[in-house]
């Protein structure tokens, strides 16, 4: 590959990838975007591990605290808001380093988006009981004669009942819809695509360390500036990890510790959500220890 054009960080959550970030863009002049869908909301600064005040001077940080919690963000939303990014970023002689947790994000900005409308609930309802009931065999049957292009296989009943449910809803085969829709604005021959991947023991030492850190820097008194706005609990700023525990305690239902130990159990299962995603939806990433990760950068821009 020749020299890369821009720098992609993903990770579990508490891998260390913001600190790979920041030194990253300390040694290669780099601007720093946020690809984490919950460092997008003002609200969360302390409960998400948003970078310091500190850091976000150090380096340009962009696409932090930019949504109210009041906001259902949106993939569609981050990659029409990154990319007048990219360009500026560009035009600046700097680097683009793009760092985060959602994984979904960095497949849009790789892969491009698709154009798929929103599914009704009723289609959706109906088409997953039929594959309990009649099984996957007997819809990817269907689903090839209704589309003789589809490539699902037989056995993926995920997307056997994504492609039909498209088809019930829109009447287009859902590769259609795919080739209709939004373009990857990076092309990743040119990016350094690094998945930080620690020991797992290590990972939840991390965790556990990272939640006490953000309790001991004031998360629970954002959590309670967060509560006290009444928003709808099903929004993405109210679900983010710690927040809905840290506001069952603010209720009098739990413990603090009780609280943290929730937290900490949700980041922990996500984290194994995360690595398994990652595996099967971004192949081509290079996974390694945070130890190596800055050397492996600075070695594919020469340096």
């Amino acid at each position: 590959m020749s020299q890369p054009t821009v720098i992609l960080i993903a990770g579990p959550t508490a891998s260390g990838k913001s600190a790979l970030a920041l030194a990253a863009a300390c040694a290669l002049s780099g601007t720093i975007v946020n690809a984490d869908s919950m460092q997008v909301y003002r609200d969360l600064r302390i409960i998400t591990a948003r970078p310091t005040p500190e850091e976000e001077a150090s380096v340009p940080h962009r696409l932090y605290g930019h949504v109210d919690a009041a906001e259902n963000y949106s993939v569609g939303r981050w990659l029409a808001d990154v990319k007048p990014m990219l360009d500026a970023i560009r035009r600046e002689g700097r680097v683009p380093i793009l760092v985060g947790g959602t994984g979904l994000y960095f497949k849009a900005l790789t892969q491009g988006l698709s154009a798929v409308p929103p599914i009704p609930a009723d289609i959706r309802d109906r088409i997953r009981a039929r594959l309990e009931a009649e099984g996957p065999v007997t819809l990817h049957a269907e689903l090839l004669a209704r589309d003789p292009s589809s490539a699902v296989r037989p056995g993926d009943r995920t997307r056997i009942a994504r492609a039909l449910e498209v088809l019930e809803a829109t009447g287009r085969p859902i590769t259609d819809w795919h080739r209709d829709g939004l373009p990857p604005l990076i092309d990743p021959a040119h990016a350094v695509k690094i998945f930080l991947a620690p020991e797992r023991d290590e990972l939840r030492r991390r965790i556990d360390r990272r939640f006490d850190a953000m309790l001991a820097a004031g998360a629970l008194a954002e959590v309670r500036a967060l509560w006290a706005r009444a928003l709808d609990p099903l929004l993405p700023a109210m679900k983010a990890h710690g927040v809905p525990w840290l506001i069952r305690h603010l209720k009098g239902e739990i413990t603090l510790a009780e609280a943290a130990q929730g937290g900490k159990n949700d980041t922990r299962r996500y984290t194994k959500r995360q690595f398994t995603w990652a595996r099967h939806q971004l192949p081509d990433w290079t996974w390694m220890a945070p130890s190596g990760a800055l050397e492996a950068i600075l070695r594919a821009f020469g340096r």
